[in-house]
């Protein structure tokens, strides 16, 4: 099955798991797509078998919280941010619920965590206005950055640059080989009035960079030259809620959950509203995702929501 405007527009909620008692606040699947892991404020990761839509296992971190949960390269590992005690990111044996290694060097709240997408390297941004690099295999930080404000980051779909964008205003590209020399290129935007960057994301394909932010509008930009492309709106965001904006694989598509319970799709090429999707969401649909490698959409408020397309093509 191909993904065309009509299949996007025809997805609907196959599947509902009502387990969690509070919002999850991340979902993230593995990059073969068989996996889906959330984080949740009950302080519970749930793993779901994607090709069977069943809960392989609960599991839960209730001294230190849960949030960004994020799978590795490894099938029964994760990192995830800490909401109590400190601001340490724990490395987690999903298979045994036993913690490999601790991060710790973030002063504040983590706000940010992204996966190399070829090795064991990994971004984190905090409040405390750093982003550091680390490897799983190290307890010690590798690279340290100091920024003038809160950071987002992610990495490339190559792995190669990193971008951090900063302070509502700028994006910042670093070569990872030599990202100490400081950035290649940085794109400087608007400032940001009604509302804050709560999220980077680069395109599959690399070229487009996507800022969400925790107000009504969702930003598109050429990952190259910078240049601001798109301004998604209509899904509503009353509440200063960082919701996540995702894109489909084929980078066609962007989609982004709301206030309103609904999933909302917008074209990349144009900006144009596809489709708003509803689903089983009684609250706030603040995580979003698109499986990398099957049919399948992932939503999560206090539940989570599998979608499957509802077409032939």
């Amino acid at each position: 099955m191909k993904l065309t405007e009509n299949v996007m527009c025809n997805f609907k909620a196959a599947k509902v798991f009502k387990e969690n008692t509070d919002k999850i606040n991340c979902l993230n699947f593995s990059n073969n797509g068989e996996i889906l892991i959330s984080s949740s404020d009950d302080d519970s990761i749930i793993i779901y078998d994607c090709q069977n839509g069943l809960i392989k296992r609960t599991l839960h971190s209730k001294k230190y919280g849960v949030d960004l949960i994020t799978c590795t390269h490894h099938p029964n590992a994760a990192l995830h941010g800490s909401t109590k005690i400190d601001d340490t990111i724990r490395y987690l044996s999903l298979h045994d619920n036993k913690y490999i290694r601790y991060f710790t060097g973030h002063t504040k709240k983590v706000v940010c965590l992204s996966m190399s997408p070829i090795d064991d390297t990994f971004l984190s941004g905090s409040l405390d206005k750093t982003i550091r690099l680390w490897d799983l295999r190290s307890p010690s930080c590798q690279g340290l950055m100091h920024l003038p404000g809160r950071p987002i980051a992610a990495f490339d779909p190559e792995g190669l640059i990193f971008a951090a964008g900063m302070n509502s205003e700028s994006i910042k590209l670093y070569d990872l080989r030599s990202f100490d020399k400081g950035p290649f290129n940085t794109f400087c935007l608007a400032q940001e009035k009604e509302c804050d960057w709560t999220g980077l994301k680069f395109s599959p394909d690399g070229k487009f960079i996507c800022i969400s932010t925790n107000g009504q509008v969702i930003r598109l930009l050429d990952a190259f030259q910078g240049t601001p492309l798109q301004n998604f709106t209509g899904h509503t965001n009353n509440k200063g809620i960082p919701l996540e904006a995702s894109f489909s694989p084929d980078a066609q598509f962007l989609l982004s959950g709301s206030t309103d319970g609904k999933i909302h799709v917008w074209k990349t090429e144009n900006g144009a509203k596809l489709a708003t999707l509803t689903g089983d969401h009684a609250g706030t649909v603040q995580c979003v995702q698109f499986n990398p490698k099957y049919m399948m959409l992932a939503s999560a408020c206090t539940s989570m929501n599998l979608w499957l397309p509802n077409v032939e093509e």
